[in-house]
């Protein structure tokens, strides 16, 4: 019974999110997620935890119906590479480097936070700008 309550609140939580997401913008951009990377590892439990998949195509569908575009891109190396120059050579690089949450760019001189810098190259893949 709690965890039929549990999925029932992750899944209302989930739509009332997608919607908001929906309504609010014209494009949504997301970086293909390789489901083995994750569920294979000790990443496993949060990943089902978080619901990503089930995001991913709730925003899928939502958009169409929407007139929303929705683009799912390649997303290797969107934290590695500067958003500002296209450098790859001072960012933290393989699993020792997750830990690291902000980089600097020698080539540059701009400061990155890792997840803020993957998105923007996400959203600039999505543009084709990239």
């Amino acid at each position: 019974m709690i965890h039929a309550k549990i999925k029932n609140t992750r899944q209302d939580l989930i739509h009332k999110f997608t919607s908001k997401l929906v309504k609010a913008n014209n494009l949504i951009v997301v970086g293909k997620i390789k489901s083995n990377s994750f569920t294979s590892s000790k990443l496993a439990k949060s990943v089902y935890d978080a619901g990503w998949f089930e995001i991913k195509r709730q925003l899928d569908y939502k958009c169409a119906n929407a007139g929303c575009h929705y683009i799912e891109v390649n997303e290797a190396y969107s934290t590695q590479t500067c958003s500002c120059c296209g450098s790859r050579q001072d960012s933290p690089k393989g699993r020792e480097g997750l830990g690291i949450r902000e980089w600097f760019c020698r080539s540059c001189k701009t400061t990155h936070q890792r997840d803020v810098n993957g998105a923007k190259n996400i959203l600039a893949v999505g543009l084709g700008r990239l």
